[in-house]
């Protein structure tokens, strides 16, 4: 046997470029500023605490997790894009302890134990934020509107209450209420356009996941524009469905993804008991890459493809 029949290619994507896994992280982070900074430009200074607060937890969780497992501690970026990502997911009025808890239980339980990076099934950040949403529910839904603080109800929450559509305006600038990174559209937008363009991300992805969901939304006679913008689906569809670790790796592969996730959203907001469905999906999509990348790998040349083995 030739000494290249023992070699196993995995499928693509193929690294074509130096690119490392510190880069990837920070390059991801540095698109998330956008939304960072309007975030605290609509909420104020103070969501800056809980940033600081939720990114803080996740170094020094990881820094002990890694400690216990006798293995080094490396400032690769991706605790920071977790606890960033988990922060900007939260209503702008949760207490400090809240990110510390959440990125704390992302890190450690979305991650750590199965391993560290590279080896855990699904993405930290919605970990803690769908932690965080089970055990203290009234919390996790107190939002404000930018500027004046006062009490008010997110889009999506007027839209499944009394099928209110706030203007497609306010939902691309961000004047409304909602969680910290994800009432402006355009900010995400510049944002994953960017890592798109860098090829940091592919755009599969993110177009088939919006694309399914204003699909189903058109045909079942709901605004598309709307329900494309409002809430999660931006911040989720860019930075979290497209995370290397634990979404599939073949092209097909991401188009599945998208498409399974995309049809999950709509059934959570149009029959489900939450307004919002875009961490479920996600994390229920994450259970099943394995699966996606089994059955839509390549395969070699003269077998027969085996998806169970």
């Amino acid at each position: 046997m030739k000494p290249e029949q023992n070699l196993i290619v995995s499928p693509s994507p193929h690294v074509k470029r130096i690119t490392s896994v510190e880069e990837i992280m920070y390059m991801v982070v540095i698109a998330l500023i956008p939304a960072t900074a309007v975030g605290v430009y609509f909420f104020g200074l103070l969501v800056l605490l809980v940033i600081t607060a939720s990114i803080s937890s996740a170094l020094l969780t990881e820094y002990l997790a890694l400690k216990i497992m006798g293995r080094k501690f490396t400032m690769d970026g991706s605790a920071i894009l977790t606890g960033l990502l988990l922060a900007l997911s939260l209503p702008p009025t949760v207490p400090i302890w809240m990110p510390v808890v959440g990125a704390a239980f992302g890190i450690a339980i979305g991650k750590c134990v199965f391993g560290g990076l590279g080896h855990n099934i699904f993405n930290p950040a919605l970990v803690g934020r769908v932690f965080l949403a089970t055990s203290w529910p009234v919390m996790m839904t107190r939002w404000v509107t930018p500027f004046e603080a006062v009490t008010t109800a997110t889009p999506l929450a007027l839209w499944k209450a009394e099928k209110i559509y706030v203007p497609a305006r306010d939902l691309f600038f961000g004047n409304i209420g909602g969680s910290i990174g994800e009432t402006s559209a355009l900010a995400i937008l510049v944002g994953g356009i960017f890592l798109i363009v860098m090829r940091y991300i592919d755009w599969r992805t993110p177009l088939s996941y919006m694309g399914t969901v204003g699909l189903m939304m058109w045909l079942l006679g709901e605004d598309p524009i709307f329900h494309a913008l409002a809430g999660g689906l931006l911040l989720g569809a860019f930075f979290m469905a497209t995370d290397y670790v634990t979404t599939p790796l073949t092209k097909k592969g991401k188009v599945i993804f998208g498409l399974g996730a995309g049809i999950i959203v709509v059934l959570i907001r149009m029959v489900g008991g939450y307004p919002e469905g875009v961490a479920f999906s996600i994390l229920l999509m994450n259970a099943f890459t394995p699966l996606i990348d089994q059955v839509t790998k390549p395969r070699v040349y003269g077998t027969k493809r085996k998806v169970w083995q």
